[in-house]
């Protein structure tokens, strides 16, 4: 069964069924409910190409990647949000699109899809403590969600983010009570607004112990496998060496766990280490007992939650925006023990 086979089954116009079947707030909930068990009864599924047709709209989101050698959207983070994302996307009938833009051209692709009626809305991923893009977004009335938050951003927009502060504070905590006192910090890149939240998780909790904080043991970087073992190489190295490290990405963890068997020193026993965790899909960490001691937070779920903003604002542009944060859980591993302060 086709749209317009339902619609007259039903005794309504397309763009009415088309309308009901996407959750417009404009279609009444008798009407909806309607329409929505018809088509169940009938085995019907719209696809975004007829949705489109009947309601003017593309069916489609759009996410703009920058191009760049050193950002963190090249990051096995980002396959696994756009999964999250895609899933809702199919739940509601909306395809997805990539399009690339340099570092610093991205508002005049938001416009040009736009204008085209190629998306009806956007992703904007990796936001920086400055970023423009957010006001790019607002000032071209363009409905868009944000995965994560600017800091120096103080207008309303919606956003999903983790609470990258508290998970830090509380992991490096955590390591305190364990008896460490020389804690590194091996982040992402601090232009970015997760690492720059990470890092004052860190240090407020460093300065509620009062323990000094030690600049040649707070590294930021690319989170690379490679970046993370050469930071933690060259540490290891020195006079006096951290006993334990909080680390950005299970990716950068794995380097440091390298530095440490190579120093002939084993992770727990003699190096403690903390990693962020974002379960991703094909780097699990271990199976019934984490190899890390991690700060968990799933981003396929925010890609799922995120994409459902999206589409409650493209479907009541009036909505006020929508923000979710999420909290990090602790999960212990085989990766941290006894300070020596123990």
């Amino acid at each position: 069964m086709n749209l317009k086979e339902l619609s007259e089954l039903l005794g309504l116009s397309q763009t009415t069924v088309s309308r009901a079947l996407n959750g417009y707030p404009e279609v009444s909930e008798k009407t909806r409910i309607r329409v929505v068990e018809a088509a169940r009864e009938h085995n019907y599924s719209p696809n975004s190409r007829a949705t489109g047709l009947a309601t003017g709209r593309a069916m489609v989101i759009g996410h703009v990647i920058p191009l760049s050698a050193r950002h963190e959207i090249v990051n096995p983070v980002f396959g696994d949000f756009v999964a999250g994302a895609l899933q809702t996307y199919s739940q509601n009938n909306y395809d997805m699109m990539f399009a690339h833009a340099v570092d610093g051209g991205e508002a005049e692709i938001y416009k040009s899809l736009y204008n085209r009626r190629v998306v009806d809305g956007v992703v904007l991923q990796g936001p920086k403590v400055v970023e423009p893009r957010i006001k790019a977004l607002r000032d071209l009335g363009i409905p868009f969600v944000v995965h994560g938050r600017s800091s120096a951003e103080h207008g309303p927009y919606p956003w999903v983010d983790v609470d990258n502060t508290r998970s830090f504070r509380r992991a490096t905590e955590f390591l305190i009570d364990l008896g460490h006192r020389r804690i590194a910090l091996i982040n992402g890149l601090e232009d970015m607004d997760f690492a720059m939240r990470r890092r004052k998780g860190y240090e407020d909790a460093m300065a509620a112990a009062n323990l000094p904080l030690n600049p040649d043991l707070m590294f930021t970087e690319e989170m690379t496998e490679v970046a993370g073992h050469h930071a933690a190489r060259d540490m290891l190295r020195m006079e006096t060496p951290p006993t334990a490290f909080m680390v950005s990405s299970m990716i950068s963890a794995i380097g440091v766990r390298r530095a440490i068997e190579e120093a002939g020193l084993k992770m727990a026993r003699d190096v403690s280490v903390i990693a962020h965790d974002d379960d991703l899909s094909y780097l699990k960490n271990g199976q019934d007992v984490p190899i890390f001691t991690a700060t968990r937070s799933s981003v396929r779920h925010a890609g799922e939650i995120a994409a459902q903003i999206l589409i409650d604002r493209i479907n009541n542009p009036q909505l006020a925006p929508q923000t979710r944060m999420l909290e990090a859980e602790i999960v212990v591993g085989r990766s941290t023990g006894p300070g020596p302060e123990r």
